[in-house]
């Protein structure tokens, strides 16, 4: 269970680190569209991991090993945008959420299935007769 500290801190990494993606780094991301989806970070705030959701991208692996290169490039320009909102700049870890590719498999699965209507039942039948 996280504090309610590390939650605050989280939602404020959530917050600064996506618009960072989203607009002030162009060429880290090479086009896609990259979607934050959780962040959690240790009881001591000093690790960050990030959960992140690609669009638009053929190799979501590739896109996040890219991504992964250059944490402490992202790290210093988050480190500029927070540093007077806190003591220490986490470490940031990045992994990807494979909630919406579990649940787009999960449709495709059950859209697939040939389920038949359940029989209309009759009238109850009374145990005396």
């Amino acid at each position: 269970m996280d504090s309610t500290r590390q939650l605050k801190f989280a939602r404020l990494i959530q917050k600064e680190l996506g618009e960072l993606l989203q607009r002030d780094s162009k060429g880290l991301l090479e086009g896609a569209f990259v979607t934050l989806t959780k962040v959690k970070v240790t009881p001591d705030l000093g690790v960050a991991r990030v959960y992140l959701s690609f669009l638009m991208v053929k190799d979501k692996n590739e896109s996040l090993k890219n991504l992964t290169a250059q944490t402490k490039v992202i790290r210093k320009m988050l480190g500029e945008k927070i540093r007077k909102q806190v003591r220490v700049i986490p470490d940031l870890q990045f992994f990807l959420d494979e909630n919406l590719d579990y649940a787009d498999k999960m449709d495709k699965i059950f859209s697939k299935l040939d389920i038949p209507p359940a029989p209309k039942e009759d009238e109850p039948k009374d145990e005396d007769e």
